[in-house]
C-alpha cells in the first residue's frame, strides 16, 4: 500500500466517528436543505466512509474510480444514496454536496498528521480530493439517471392516460386523441385499441382527433397505419373530429383518405357506428 494511501486508510480508521460527526456538521452550518434527515445522512455517511477505506486499502486509483472493481462497493452505496435522494425530491446539487461536504473533516485530520510535512500533506490532500471529487461527480451522474428514468416512466404513464380505449356502445369502441400524433403514440394507440378490438370482440372503432391541434402529412400516414390494422383485425373504423381547419389542411397536402369514413364530431360518428350496428336512436315523449 502506498504511504499516502496508508495515512488516510489509518485516519478513516482510527477518527471514523470524529469525522461522521464533523461531516454532519458541515452538512447543518451550510445550510444544506436535507440535513434535517440527520439519521439518515449518518446511516449513508458511515456507509460511505467504510466503503471509501476500503478502496484506499486496496489502494484503488482514485482517477479510475468510475470502472476500478476496488471502487465496485463504493459506487453501489452511491447508487442507492442517489437513487433514494431524487426519488425524495433532492437536487443533483444537493446530493453531490452531501459528497463534497466529506472533505473538510478529513482534511482537517490530514492536516493535523502531517501538517509539518509538506510533501505528505500535499499527496495526502491530493487524493482524498481527487476520489471525493470524483465520488460526487459519480452521484451527479447517477442522480441524472434516476430522474431520465422517472421522468421516462411518467411520460410513459401520461401517454397511457391520454390514449384511452373507451366502449361506448356495444360493439363500438372510441380513442379520443388530444395532443401531438407522433410515430410513438400512434403505436401506443394502435396496440391499445387492437388489443380492445380482440377482448371485446368489437367491430367498429372511432378514433376522435378533434383534440389534435394540427393535422400534416406525418399525421395523416399514422393515422392511415392505424386504420389498416383495424381493418386487418375485421373491424371497421370512423375518423371524427374533422374540423374546416383539418379539412382545408388535409385537402391542400393532397392526402388521400379515401374510403375512410370522416365525421366533423363524435357525436356524429356514434350515431353513424348506431346505425351500421344495425341501432335506432329514439327520443321518448316527454
Amino acid at each position: 500500500m502506498k504511504q499516502d494511501n496508508a495515512a488516510i486508510e489509518e485516519i478513516l480508521t482510527t477518527n471514523e466517528e470524529d469525522v461522521l460527526r464533523e461531516w454532519l456538521a458541515e452538512l447543518t452550518s451550510s445550510g444544506s436543505r436535507r440535513s434535517d434527515s440527520a439519521v439518515a445522512s449518518l446511516s449513508d455517511g458511515r456507509e460511505l466512509l467504510h466503503t471509501l477505506r476500503a478502496g484506499i486499502r486496496a489502494g484503488a486509483d482514485a482517477g479510475q474510480f468510475e470502472s476500478a472493481e476496488a471502487w465496485a462497493p463504493a459506487r453501489a452505496v452511491l447508487d442507492t444514496l442517489s437513487g433514494t435522494r431524487a426519488a425524495k425530491g433532492a437536487s443533483a446539487g444537493e446530493t453531490s454536496h452531501f459528497v463534497l461536504s466529506l472533505k473538510r473533516p478529513i482534511f482537517k485530520r490530514v492536516q493535523e498528521r502531517a501538517g509539518t510535512r509538506p510533501d505528505e500533506l500535499m499527496n495526502a490532500i491530493w487524493l482524498v480530493s481527487t476520489v471525493v471529487d470524483r465520488m460526487a461527480q459519480y452521484t451527479v451522474s447517477i442522480f441524472q439517471k434516476t430522474r431520465e428514468d422517472v421522468i421516462g416512466r411518467q411520460q410513459q404513464e401520461l401517454l397511457e392516460l391520454s390514449t384511452p380505449v373507451v366502449k361506448l356502445w356495444d360493439g363500438v369502441l372510441a380513442v379520443p386523441m388530444i395532443g401531438t400524433l407522433d410515430s410513438g403514440r400512434t403505436q401506443l394507440v394502435m396496440e391499445a385499441l387492437l388489443q380492445r378490438i380482440v377482448d371485446t370482440g368489437s367491430e367498429l372503432a372511432i378514433i376522435d382527433i378533434t383534440g389534435v391541434p394540427t393535422v400534416d402529412t406525418l399525421v395523416a400516414q399514422h393515422l392511415l397505419k392505424t386504420v389498416t390494422a383495424i381493418r386487418l383485425m375485421g373491424a371497421d373504423c370512423i375518423i371524427s373530429g374533422v374540423r374546416p381547419q383539418i379539412a382545408q389542411t388535409i385537402v391542400h397536402l393532397g392526402i388521400d383518405l379515401a374510403g375512410i369514413t370522416t365525421k366533423a364530431s363524435l357525436a356524429d360518428a356514434l350515431a353513424l357506428a348506431l346505425r351500421k350496428a344495425g341501432y335506432t336512436v329514439t327520443r321518448t315523449k316527454s
